[in-house]
C-alpha cells in the first residue's frame, strides 16, 4: 500500500463486544485490522480515548517478534485473535498490541485522550494533553498497561473497544523505530491528528 490518505474504516460494527465477535473481527490480516481500528474508542478500566495511530506486524515480517517462532516472551502473539500482547521495549516502556491471526498483531501507537484524563495526567506527571498518549510507551503509562494484561482477551471486562462514530481520513506511512523492513507502509493514523506519535 502506498503512503497517503485512505478512506475511514468500516470494519468495526455496532455489535456487542463479546468474545465471538471480537475473535471474528481480529481473525483477519493485521494491516486490515490496523486500518479498521483507527478512530475506534478504547479504554482500560475506564481510562482511554480514540485510537489515532497503529502499526501492523505479521508472522512473515522480519520486524515482527513472531518472525522466528514462538518464545516465552511472545507467546501471546500466538494466542486467539483479540488477545492482548504486552511487551517491554528496550527494557523501559511497555507496548500494547492486539493479536490478529496467529503470529500477527497491531501495535497501538497513539490515542486521542477522552476519558480518565485526571488519572492519565497523574500517571504521566504532566498536563499536556497532546503528550499523554502520543507513543506506545506514553500510552501504556497513561492507561496503566503492564504485562499483567498480557494474554487477556479484549472481550474481558477491563477493556472497552467500540466502533468509530464518524471515522476520519487515514494517512499511511512507514513504520518507525525498527531496523528490519522499515519501508513497509504499515503505519496508519488519523490524517492531521495532533495526537500522533509522529507525523504521517
Amino acid at each position: 500500500m502506498d503512503a497517503g490518505a485512505v478512506a475511514g474504516n468500516a470494519g468495526l460494527s455496532s455489535m456487542p463486544a463479546d468474545q465471538e465477535w471480537m475473535r471474528a473481527f481480529f481473525d483477519r490480516p493485521a494491516p486490515t485490522v490496523a486500518i479498521d481500528l483507527i478512530d475506534a474508542e478504547f479504554s482500560v478500566a475506564g481510562v482511554g480515548g480514540l485510537i489515532v495511530e497503529t502499526e501492523a506486524y505479521t508472522d512473515d515480517d522480519p520486524a515482527s517478534h513472531s518472525y522466528k517462532g514462538q518464545t516465552p516472551r511472545n507467546r501471546a502473539m500466538f494466542g486467539a485473535p483479540s488477545s492482548v500482547y504486552v511487551y517491554r521495549s528496550y527494557g523501559i516502556h511497555w507496548c500494547l498490541n492486539f493479536v490478529c491471526r496467529p503470529g500477527s498483531a497491531v501495535l497501538i501507537r497513539a490515542l486521542e485522550p477522552l476519558t480518565g484524563l485526571d488519572r492519565m495526567r497523574q500517571r504521566r506527571a504532566m498536563d499536556n494533553i497532546r503528550l499523554l498518549c502520543s507513543g506506545p510507551g506514553r500510552l501504556c503509562q497513561a492507561l496503566a498497561v503492564t504485562d499483567d494484561l498480557d494474554g487477556l482477551s479484549l472481550a474481558d471486562d477491563v477493556f472497552q473497544l467500540t466502533a468509530p462514530a464518524d471515522p476520519r481520513a487515514i494517512a499511511v506511512g512507514r513504520r518507525v523505530g525498527i531496523t528490519k523492513a522499515p519501508d513497509v507502509p504499515w503505519r496508519f493514523g488519523v490524517k492531521g491528528s495532533p495526537f500522533l506519535s509522529r507525523k504521517l
